[in-house]
């Protein structure tokens, strides 16, 4: 079953998200079989209130990255990582140059290997190697994607490559001067598979145009056809809604 716990705003998602990320990583205690709290991140505009929280928390309330590891969802295929739409250069302009997390904690998956698929089982084996994901914080799509996870993904799915979905696509349009022809076709990502064996999930969502996928996911049929509903089968699934993405909620 999921939880859902509903914000007044986009802005109050964010500072509740981060702050229950901030109450995890204090009081996590490393030992020698697990030195470091692993956290699964998203990019996009939901989180963007979240990274904001952290820097701030990071900056002026002392929380510490130092013992925490990441890895993020997903990334573009054969986008350079320092084009200003990668997922790299995201994550770094909205958090991890702000903070004091070490370089080699960081996980992005590199689109462009040449080999996706040796990539893919190479990034499936680091995260099993550092013990599994404790947090997977994620957004959903307009069409109940999760990480780059189209309508149609297997449950049981692990990192690997996909076609993103002409949704997807004209969604994320807007990142490119709205030209959807500047939108990559290809993307690697995570699998519901490996989300699903994450200890803990938390799924952000704001704004009336996630509203559907919110509902479908949440109180409809678990199907493929919304990947996001698989998260009906986790133990600790949660979703952090504003007022607007929660409005057809029954």
């Amino acid at each position: 079953m999921i939880k859902t716990t509903v914000f007044k705003d986009a802005a109050a998602v964010g500072i509740a998200a981060a702050r229950h990320l901030t109450d995890k990583i204090k009081t996590f205690r490393p030992t020698l079989n697990k030195p470091y709290f692993v956290l699964g991140l998203p990019t996009g505009d939901t989180p963007r209130p979240m990274y904001r929280e952290l820097v701030r928390l990071h900056q002026q309330e002392g929380l510490s990255f130092k013992n925490v590891v990441t890895f993020n969802m997903d990334e573009y295929c054969n986008l350079p990582i320092t084009h200003p739409q990668s997922y790299h250069t995201f994550m770094f302009e909205n958090l991890f140059k702000h903070i004091d997390i070490i370089p080699e904690n960081i996980h992005i998956l590199n689109g462009m290997a040449e080999d996706k698929e040796t990539e893919c089982a190479r990034y499936e084996s680091l995260i099993n190697t550092c013990a599994g994901i404790d947090i997977q914080v994620g957004g959903i799509g307009s069409n109940g994607h999760i990480a780059f996870n189209e309508p149609g993904t297997a449950f049981d799915s692990k990192t690997h490559q996909i076609t993103l979905a002409d949704q997807t696509r004209r969604d994320n349009a807007r990142f490119f001067d709205d030209d959807i022809n500047q939108v990559p076709k290809n993307a690697l990502t995570i699998g519901l598979g490996t989300i699903m064996n994450a200890r803990e999930v938390m799924i952000l969502a704001t704004g009336d145009g996630k509203a559907a996928a919110v509902a479908k996911s949440v109180q409809g049929i678990r199907t493929s056809t919304i990947p996001a509903s698989v998260l009906q089968g986790h133990a600790n699934a949660y979703f952090y809604l504003d007022e607007a993405a929660a409005s057809l909620l029954k």
